[in-house]
């Protein structure tokens, strides 16, 4: 399945930002075949552990993903995937 992985542009301080289309069956296969290309966009996005990041939020057509641990969202051909930094304060 290939896809679209979009970061919003608040994110180009810290990582390359260009969208990328990728293979992937599920929200994991698809951000591992991105951070094949861009392995610094790893430790931003994800902790030591392979989880999104408390800071990061990922989006599929829309919907935030509902399995942030194994990120096992199933994908369809033509989707797009979203990474952005989440806010918070008050």
């Amino acid at each position: 399945m290939s896809v679209a992985v979009h970061f919003t542009p608040n994110l180009a301080r810290h990582i390359e930002t260009a969208s990328v289309t990728v293979e992937g069956r599920t929200v994991r296969e698809a951000l591992d075949a991105l951070f094949a290309e861009r392995p610094k966009a790893r430790g931003y996005v994800l902790d030591d552990q392979g989880v999104v990041r408390k800071h990061v939020q990922v989006f599929v057509e829309g919907e935030q993903v509902v399995d942030r641990v194994g990120l096992s969202d199933p994908l369809s051909d033509g989707m797009e995937i979203w990474i952005m930094q989440a806010l918070s304060g008050g």
